[in-house]
């Protein structure tokens, strides 16, 4: 017998594809439009074609804030993936205090990034900061308005303290998932607190984890908020990142066609880098399963 499918749960869905159509897709492809025509204003446009974009892969100023891009995700990934998985397997296991660590593990998550901004752009200075005062009585010279090691140490540690949290919530709830057999099962084989971690609690978050550096790229591959406030992208373009450089094409110099073509290669790369990820992930899935 054939079984009957209802459809009709499609209309449940269809405000959403509406409202995605009118925030996401219209706005696409208008940034498509202005990327292969040029305007001088009154609404009249010509055609570019792809002159914006052979200029921006030409464009040294482009490739120099992808590099810095792609060093700022490297760095924040590097720390906060294994600081989150420390910071998960240290955390209480049950009663009041397990509680008490969830919610002082949230709070970071709950600041919106202006305020993150706005926080540590005072937090640093040398006048009235308490980081920045600190350094300062101790002799060491720190100033992130000028130096560029201390710029990016600033927004680095920054997104460390604002994010590392969302990882280890991630890596608790993975290890929540694991069966306490299994624990009782290392236990009567005698596995070092090494070998516990190594075969059963890792291979158990892989899952999880795949997931929190997704996130985790994706948002700080598309960072403007935190690093501008505090440093707005200097001293110089020490902290100009890819983000930061196309508001200031667009909105600074008012180079829409340039700054057109460098929001969908910007957008390319983002996809197919979450892409990657999200391949592997459903391959370790597929391998547990």
């Amino acid at each position: 017998m054939e079984k009957t499918v209802n459809q009709k749960a499609w209309f449940l869905v269809l405000p959403v594809l509406v409202l995605v159509a009118f925030s996401a897709v219209i706005p696409l492809m208008t940034v498509v439009n202005y990327s292969v025509q040029d305007t001088f204003g009154n609404n009249q446009f010509f055609w570019a074609g792809l002159e914006w974009f052979k200029e921006m892969l030409d464009s040294e100023r482009m490739w120099n804030a992808l590099g810095r891009q792609l060093m700022f995700s490297g760095i924040i990934l590097l720390i906060e993936v294994p600081l989150g998985v420390f910071v998960a397997l240290n955390m209480p296991k049950s009663g009041f205090w397990s509680s008490f660590c969830l919610v002082l593990m949230s709070l970071p998550l709950l600041i919106p990034w202006n305020v993150v901004g706005t926080i540590w752009q005072i937090f640093g200075r040398v006048d009235i900061g308490l980081l920045g005062y600190t350094l300062d009585a101790l002799g060491i010279d720190y100033n992130y308005t000028q130096d560029t090691v201390a710029a990016w140490i600033t927004i680095v540690v920054m997104d460390v303290w604002h994010w590392t949290s969302l990882v280890a919530l991630l890596a608790y709830a993975g290890l929540k998932s694991i069966p306490d057999a299994y624990y009782q099962a290392a236990k009567i084989d005698q596995a070092s607190r090494w070998k516990v971690f190594r075969y059963i609690e890792l291979p158990k978050m892989m899952g999880v984890l795949m997931i929190a550096i997704l996130l985790r790229f994706m948002d700080s591959f598309m960072i403007y908020t935190e690093p501008f406030v505090v440093t707005g992208g200097g001293p110089g373009n020490a902290t100009t990142l890819l983000s930061i450089d196309l508001v200031k094409m667009a909105l600074g110099q008012f180079d829409l066609g340039p700054a057109a073509a460098f929001s969908l290669m910007y957008f390319l790369v983002i996809l197919l880098i979450s892409w990657v990820f999200y391949t592997v992930m459903i391959n370790l899935e597929k391998r547990e399963g």
